[in-house]
């Protein structure tokens, strides 16, 4: 390797101890998940022991209080964690995102004694969550859901389809949005409702173009009955719920997008680096550290736009705004990192023997998941 070949990310950390975490997270990521990724998403498998590590670990509930087993971590180094997880395998990365996105209305809006009675076993010991909110004929507009849950004493019975359900079929534990009332945004509530309730099934995974081990499938609801007790806030405060969770939840896309990226960068300065051609490194040659630069750039500018966001949020100050830019210009960066990095890599970057084809195609969901 020459001095043109990958470094590891310079952090701004706030503590020795995120420091600390930054530093096993990425020991962890190298030893456990690296070495099989490729392998795994190319058969599809998904890696439920790896998240059962990471619940072991600590890193399934690092944004959340320590009361109920959280780590109490800033958003600042939550999302850090995630990127470096991302960078190693998405599937893994987005999983993590997708678990605090589903734990994230229990924790703010349920009572005192829902969140002792869930949280501690959804944030350690060993749950996985999925989150519920687009239907078939319900994606950006998610206020015209049809999902319908209606009351009879002090059970709900639940009745519709999800789609697009990262988790689908495999997770512990649902939080899903379910119309309660009139048409629109104030007729909808939360939910929590067990992964194997009665009446709940998922139908077969999508056949992605990328992420394939992580499962993405409709879920019916067929009857599903559920206590007063797993209503999550009030009754029609469910899409406030949901839009309070996608704000956080954009933030965590945006950091996974940069992981993508900046393991596209590494690949990519790696090869040049070792890759000679008229007998010096293409390293050398200007035309490709322009390209380099820019993607160096790209991805300096993403971390540095969702870190910012996140120290609002970690400030308790407005946010949304912050969250969905972060969220826009991180994906988009990390669609045109990777693309740079198959075409710095030539007909290798196309092969399935180099990751640089498998982050771009990993790349192009995260500008459309999570608005």
């Amino acid at each position: 390797m020459t001095e043109y070949g990958p470094r590891p990310v310079d952090r701004r950390l706030p503590t020795e101890e995120a420091r600390d975490l930054l530093t096993l997270v990425r020991e962890l990521a190298e030893r456990e998940i690296t070495p099989t990724a490729a392998e795994e998403e190319d058969a599809g498998r998904f890696p439920r022991e790896i998240f059962t590590l990471l619940s072991e670990s600590g890193l399934l509930s690092l944004p959340y209080a320590e009361e109920f087993g959280g780590g109490n971590q800033p958003y600042e180094v939550y999302l850090q964690v995630l990127e470096e997880l991302a960078a190693a395998r998405l599937t893994v990365g987005l999983g993590v995102s997708v678990h605090t996105l589903a734990c994230h209305a229990l924790a703010g809006y349920g009572s005192e004694k829902q969140r002792a009675e869930h949280l501690p076993a959804m944030l350690g010991g060993g749950l996985l969550g999925a989150y519920c909110l687009s239907e078939p004929s319900a994606g950006s507009d998610a206020a015209s859901l049809t999902t319908r849950a209606v009351r009879d004493g002090d059970t709900w019975t639940l009745d519709g389809t999800k789609a697009w359900i990262t988790h689908g079929g495999v997770a512990d534990f649902y939080t899903v949005l379910a119309r309660t009332g009139v048409s629109g945004p104030r007729g909808i509530t939360a939910f929590l409702v067990p992964g194997d309730a009665e009446g709940l099934s998922a139908a077969q995974p999508e056949r992605k173009m990328g992420m394939k081990g992580s499962p993405t499938a409709q879920l019916h609801f067929d009857g599903v009955r559920v206590s007063d007790s797993c209503r999550l806030g009030d009754e029609g405060q469910g899409f406030a719920i949901a839009l309070s969770a996608l704000d956080s939840g954009r933030l965590g896309i945006a950091a996974c997008a940069i992981g993508v990226a900046q393991a596209a960068l590494d690949e990519a300065l790696g090869y040049v680096a070792s890759r000679h051609q008229f007998g010096r490194p293409i390293a050398d040659f200007q035309g490709l550290r322009f390209m380099l630069a820019d993607m160096a750039t790209q991805v300096e500018a993403g971390r540095a736009l969702y870190l910012a966001a996140a120290r609002l949020r970690d400030a308790d100050l407005p946010f949304s705004k912050e969250a969905a830019m972060a969220k826009l210009f991180c994906t988009d960066a990390a669609m045109r990192v990777t693309t740079d990095a198959v075409q710095l890599l030539g007909g290798y970057g196309y092969t399935a023997d180099f990751p640089a084809e498998r982050y771009m195609r990993e790349a192009k969901v995260l500008q459309i998941v999570e608005g």
